[in-house]
């Protein structure tokens, strides 16, 4: 599977590949589709709030959004997340408010991370997704030794480490890689291959024949999946989770897509790759296919598009208008999350800060 075409269930025209069994319930369909939607809707006014000035930078997932959604969909609720720069939407299929994800981009006191954070870097205790860093790979390796950890207490939970095709070129990745591998962790790494690491394309990031491959190197499973098909990628994902869960070690899974958008929105990718390309990979836009496939179930049809479309957008408004108005966090939340028991020269700081008398004898 790591070194073959990548699997998928669905065509670019949202048909059933033949010989492959969909047996999803109209539940799950209904709820994957919506977040989909969801997640593109959300990048969409982000970047225009960028563009606005309204809040400092942000990377969009668009044409990336089947593997979050499908992550955060195949995942269970005490499972945990390592992203990367283009999976911090699984927290919001996983259930995290809307109003405190966007805050996070205006650094809001409405803020989880208290604006400590640069804008889409969210993570949250409460749906077990850990802060990234602009580091690139360096999540890896703590994916695994949270798996370890785990394992040790006798935990069945799974961690999930997301990269992008760049990371493989990393030490941390081999790394990770390796001591996943040798202590069987019940480690996930997905991999987002959507064909440039910034401005570098991946056949210049690697000679291997797929990022899938590298796997075996390492003694590990290796799958490919069409990072385009969010039901394939559900599929793949889930089962190496159970795979990790039953104690069958690690796995890796390139999902191959395509960033539609820029890098983020300080990138010109018309520097370094052509209209024509673009042109190709919107074709296999995997919103579009799920939906197409979800229409010909008579699942969805255009009075349920035009609802979601206005009930997202709702949310999504009110989450905006929320984040907005809450105003900074308070200057006294500098000195909180960081000492169980404050220093005497911080709460020295943090009374001067604040205006307050200093303590007899200081």
């Amino acid at each position: 599977m790591a070194d073959c075409e990548p699997y998928r269930l669905l065509d670019d025209e949202g048909r059933p590949e033949p010989d492959e069994e969909l047996d999803f319930s109209a539940e799950l369909l209904l709820r994957t589709y919506r977040e989909l939607r969801r997640v593109r809707l959300v990048d969409q006014r982000m970047t225009a709030l960028y563009r606005q000035g309204r809040i400092g930078f942000f990377a969009s997932s668009t044409g990336q959004e089947a593997v979050p959604v499908a992550a955060g969909v195949a995942l269970r609720p005490s499972d945990w997340v390592f992203p990367a720069l283009r999976e911090s939407a699984v927290m919001l299929v996983r259930g995290f408010p809307l109003g405190r994800y966007v805050a996070q981009l205006f650094g809001s006191r409405l803020d989880t991370l208290r604006g400590r954070q640069m804008p889409g870097h969210m993570s949250s205790r409460e749906v077990n997704q850990v802060a990234w860093s602009t580091t690139i790979g360096s999540q890896l390796p703590q994916a695994v030794g949270m798996a370890w950890a785990a394992r040790h207490l006798g935990d069945p939970v799974v961690a999930v480490g997301c990269l992008g095709d760049g990371a493989t070129s990393e030490p941390d990745f081999h790394a990770a890689m390796n001591f996943a591998a040798v202590l069987k962790t019940p480690t996930v790494f997905v991999c987002q291959n959507n064909q440039y690491a910034l401005a570098t394309p991946t056949t210049r990031q690697t000679a291997s024949p797929t990022l899938a491959s590298k796997a075996k190197g390492y003694g590990m499973a290796g799958h490919r999946v069409d990072g385009n098909d969010v039901l394939a990628t559900y599929r793949v994902v889930r089962e190496a989770c159970e795979r990790a869960r039953a104690g069958l070690g690690p796995s890796f899974v390139e999902a191959v897509t395509y960033r539609m958008d820029a890098h983020s929105t300080t990138d010109d990718p018309t520097r370094y790759r052509s209209e024509s390309e673009v042109a190709l990979w919107r074709r296999k836009d995997p919103v579009e296919r799920c939906g197409k496939y979800l229409l010909s179930l008579g699942l969805v049809d255009d009075a349920w598009e035009r609802r979601c479309e206005h009930e997202v957008g709702e949310e999504l408004a009110a989450a905006i208008t929320q984040a907005e108005a809450a105003g900074p966090p308070e200057r006294a939340s500098l000195f909180d999350d960081v000492d169980q028991d404050l220093p005497w020269h911080l709460e020295e700081q943090r009374r001067e800060l604040l205006g307050a008398p200093l303590a007899p004898g200081r």
